[in-house]
């Protein structure tokens, strides 16, 4: 029998299905969620299966949806919230970081807040500085939030069915240059733990911490470095919070170097926290500089040949490469 190949966009709307065919606790609230299908098409036919009860259209209210969703998670339901942009988010910040991420906390653990925002990033598409940011790294610094980023359809599906089952609140960022990707999917429910990486590729010379399209543009430099002799070991985190730091750690042990290529801008940045984590812990081990690739200090160009000139390629994840590789000391 041949492996079933669906893409990305699929995978989660399949996940979707999945858990709300076996939780009728699970509910989908959101812009244009319903009969249009999502914005990229990811809830299309679930209301047709489950109605308008379960699959509901929100008004452009970010902060009133999101508060909504979190009193209904709190009253024992497990709402998946489509946040239409990830630059939208600050429009929520009170309900995402001074709400959701604290009630269990300051509950003492007696009240959890099981909801899913699901929310798109990246640049790639001409959709100018307000619609195009990987703010993920915003949301890392919050206690009490955890913060998924899969970067292909067979991990989607997994982590997004593992954080529709958390109970506590899940940020799930889907990178909208992966929605027609395409990769083996089972048919039947299955999960991948949140806090767990996954080595895509094992190598001995240099580690690269990649996330999202950064990974697949990571994985295509690695061919070519290899025909240079050169072993690049190439970790997704899939999960940014909870971290698996024990496979990085390990893995720098190992290599000696390490590069972190990730869309965020460089401040503050989930790449500069991978960097401090390994400098401080495990400088003994460090045989080169690190070095982080992300994009310039800038808000992202709306012109195309500017803005593909702002995202990280795969010539910078290159030269990154072999800068450590090549260090002398």
């Amino acid at each position: 029998m041949s492996e079933r190949v669906i893409t990305f966009r699929e995978a989660i709307n399949e996940a979707l299905d999945q858990e709300m065919q076996e939780n009728a606790k699970v509910i989908l609230i959101g812009e244009d969620i319903g009969r249009y299908g999502g914005i990229f098409g990811v809830t299309k036919r679930l209301i047709d299966k489950y109605g308008e009860e379960r699959v509901r259209d929100a008004p452009t209210t970010e902060s009133g949806f999101i508060g909504a969703a979190i009193g209904a998670a709190m009253m024992g339901y497990r709402p998946v919230v489509e946040l239409m942009f990830i630059d939208f988010i600050g429009v929520a910040f009170d309900q995402i970081i001074n709400q959701a991420a604290k009630i269990r906390y300051m509950s003492g653990g007696g009240i959890s807040v099981p909801i899913v925002i699901r929310t798109v990033s990246g640049a790639g598409f001409s959709g100018g500085a307000q619609h195009s940011q990987s703010l993920h790294s915003i949301l890392l610094h919050i206690p009490g939030l955890k913060v998924v980023m899969p970067s292909n359809p067979y991990d989607a599906k997994g982590l997004l069915i593992s954080s529709i089952e958390d109970d506590d609140p899940v940020v799930f960022i889907e990178h909208k240059g992966l929605y027609e990707t395409r990769g083996v999917v089972p048919k039947e429910k299955y999960s991948i733990p949140l806090g767990v990486a996954d080595i895509k590729k094992a190598g001995k010379d240099v580690t690269v911490i990649a996330t999202a399209v950064m990974l697949h543009k990571t994985l295509s430099v690695v061919e070519k470095l290899r025909e240079e002799g050169i072993s690049v070991e190439v970790i997704d985190p899939r999960s940014l919070r909870p971290l698996d730091t024990e496979t990085i750690a390990n893995s720098v042990k190992k290599t000696g170097r390490l590069v972190v290529v990730d869309e965020s801008y460089p401040r503050c940045s989930f790449a500069t926290d991978i960097a401090s984590f390994i400098a401080s812990k495990y400088f003994e081990y460090l045989e080169a500089p690190i070095k982080i690739v992300t994009p310039p200090d800038t808000p992202v160009p709306y012109s195309l040949p500017l803005e593909r000139a702002w995202i990280p390629n795969e010539e910078k994840i290159y030269d990154a490469i072999k800068k450590v590789i090549e260090y002398k000391a």
